[in-house]
């Protein structure tokens, strides 16, 4: 049996290397566990947020110093960008051909995630240290 698996890569296949990258399951794993813990934390996250939307600012910046509130908030950020970031790679591992298209799309990606999540994080933090 193992003498036939060696034959289903391809003699350019084997030289170059392209066989499986074999990250292909924690990839979907994460991208999974990412998409199942956002289900309850945004839920509960949308009920905090429509109760605060007739607030005013300092009804909002009070709820955001409460330290759940603020964990919450955080988590999902984190969810939110990390998810984000997998799936729009993998579109683009799938679907872009041009190698150096890709690259520089996998970069901004990445550089885009980081920089607005960031900044979502940072603005969380603010409230909840109240500066």
């Amino acid at each position: 049996m193992s003498n036939s698996n060696k034959h289903m890569r391809s003699a350019l296949k084997s030289v170059r290397g392209l066989g499986a990258a074999k990250e292909g399951v924690q990839h979907w794993w994460i991208q999974r566990v990412t998409a199942v813990a956002m289900i309850p934390m945004l839920l509960l996250l949308l009920v905090c947020v429509l109760k605060l939307a007739t607030g005013d600012h300092a009804a909002v910046t009070a709820a955001f110093r409460h330290p759940l509130f603020a964990l919450l908030a955080l988590l999902s950020i984190l969810a939110i960008f990390w998810h984000m970031k997998l799936g729009l790679q993998v579109v683009i591992e799938d679907y872009v051909h041009t190698e150096s298209v890709k690259i520089v799309s996998l970069l901004a990606i990445t550089f885009a995630t980081f920089v607005v999540g960031g900044i979502a994080a940072l603005s969380v933090l603010k409230m909840f240290f109240g500066a």
